[in-house]
């Protein structure tokens, strides 16, 4: 009996320490109270700016002792129609631009890690690929963030540059087009994962 405790102990203690010296995936969603993504553009009467409302997303990290080892799988996720100006007129032609009729989201899926750098203990500089789509077109975009792990949180920052006509979205216009908006807009964001 002696024997057989010793080694279902030691066959224990075995598996703990095997387990140990490997990272476990995180399986994390967008919490939306952490995170904020606005959209910055310019006109020729004034720049605007229009804030996301409504973003869902999941997220999968490999992460060992809080160090991230790597981003496993990552989705985002806009409503189209909750990108408020809080001007009904701008919301209008924005709705308009992004055919938020037929495409009620705006998506972006992780493709590919590039390269991860750890600068800080809990900090990294993030290289990646990834699927967006807007309006119906999807482009495989290269983008460069920031990471901050903090216990069962990940955040991720960054400001993506993004040129409408890629996306076969003409530019807005207002007051029988005296009102013409720039053809690129800045897309700030900061999304927190947990």
């Amino acid at each position: 009996m002696d024997t057989y405790k010793t080694l279902r102990n030691l066959l224990f203690l075995g598996i703990v320490l095997f387990i140990s010296n490997f990272g476990f995936s995180q399986d994390s969603k967008v919490n939306m109270a952490e995170s904020k993504l606005v959209v910055y553009g310019t006109s020729n009467l004034h720049d605007w700016d229009i804030v996301a409302k409504a973003m869902a997303g999941k997220a999968s990290f490999d992460l060992d002792n809080n160090t991230l080892q790597n981003i496993i799988s990552l989705d985002f996720s806009v409503e189209s129609e909750q990108l408020l100006s809080g001007r009904s007129g701008m919301d209008e032609n924005t709705f308009k631009a992004l055919n938020t009729k037929k495409y009620k989201t705006i998506n972006y899926k992780l493709t590919k890690v590039l390269k991860i750098i750890k600068t800080t203990a809990n900090t990294y500089s993030v290289e990646a690929q990834g699927d967006l789509m807007i309006a119906g077109t999807t482009k495989n975009i290269t983008q460069n963030f920031i990471v901050v792990v903090n216990g069962k949180k990940v955040s991720f920052s960054g400001k993506t540059k993004i040129t409408m006509a890629q996306f076969n979205i003409t530019p807005p216009t207002a007051l029988f087009g005296t009102i013409k908006t720039g053809p690129d807009v800045s897309v700030d964001f900061k999304v927190t994962y947990n």
